[in-house]
């Protein structure tokens, strides 16, 4: 490895990830980081390379943003929508070539019926679904005017451009290039509005949910794999002052990815 080049490297639970870490190991001499990120740590660090699916690069985003770094991932996992192709050979040079997107994660502050607050970023998505057996009833509000006074159906999504071809895109929503400065606003199985497809925003948007019975109709918010229970208010805005940088080989780019899912 390039003496210029320092590499950590961290790898999912998982037997192939686990190996693929051996093999890596053995013919480059990583920098080891600590499980409790420490930005001290960070200090002449320049990329993490992470080794697993996209849940896991997901994660480990969240874990290590604080570093400031790229991050660049490779698949040992079972999607690979953010990740690169496995490969042994010539890590640092991939590294060095590759093209940078950076994503500005969705802050979500949200607060409960017991008036406990909670804040927190999602990279993919803001969800918010009903608890029970009874459809959740949400008002929402873009850029303080009321758009929906009464949405009734299981919940709905606010995803990100990269977020976009996750469980948005599972749920009905559109998929967004990248650099388009939207985010989507997608209905889970609404039954009021009946026909509602769910709406385009600007990224500089603010949104907030309301829920309308949050005793009756209970309803959880969910920022990327974080939960919060029984909420009352969820407000969600682009955090533009955080930047998360990934990685991706020129033949393997998220702008590409996200235009060949439109046409699959």
């Amino acid at each position: 490895m390039p003496p210029h080049l320092r590499i950590a490297c961290i790898a999912d639970n998982t037997k192939r990830a686990r190996e693929a870490y051996r093999e890596l190991a053995a013919q480059y001499n990583f920098v080891n980081i600590p499980k409790k990120p420490d930005p001290s740590t960070a200090k002449g660090l320049d990329t993490i390379v992470v080794l697993g699916g996209d849940g896991f690069m997901l994660q480990t985003m969240h874990q290590y943003m604080g570093y400031n770094v790229p991050f660049y991932g490779m698949n040992c996992g079972t999607v690979g929508f953010l990740m690169n192709s496995y490969f042994l050979d010539d890590l640092p040079r991939h590294i060095e070539e590759a093209r940078r997107h950076t994503l500005h994660p969705l802050s979500m502050y949200a607060r409960d019926v017991h008036g406990k607050s909670f804040e927190m970023l999602a990279i993919n998505e803001v969800s918010l679904f009903r608890q029970g057996r009874q459809a959740a009833k949400i008002s929402i509000t873009i850029d303080h005017v009321v758009r929906i006074s009464e949405f009734a159906g299981d919940g709905i999504i606010v995803a990100t451009p990269a977020g976009s071809t996750a469980y948005n895109s599972s749920a009905g929503g559109p998929i967004i290039p990248l650099g388009s400065n939207i985010l989507a606003l997608t209905p889970l199985s609404p039954s009021h509005p009946r026909r509602w497809k769910g709406a385009l925003l600007n990224h500089h948007s603010s949104v907030m949910f309301e829920t309308l019975d949050p005793v009756k109709r209970p309803v959880n918010a969910v920022a990327d794999f974080t939960e919060v229970c029984d909420v009352v208010s969820v407000a969600i805005h682009e955090d533009t002052k955080t930047r998360i940088t990934v990685l991706f080989d020129i033949e393997h780019n998220l702008e590409e990815r996200i235009i060949k899912e439109q046409f699959m």
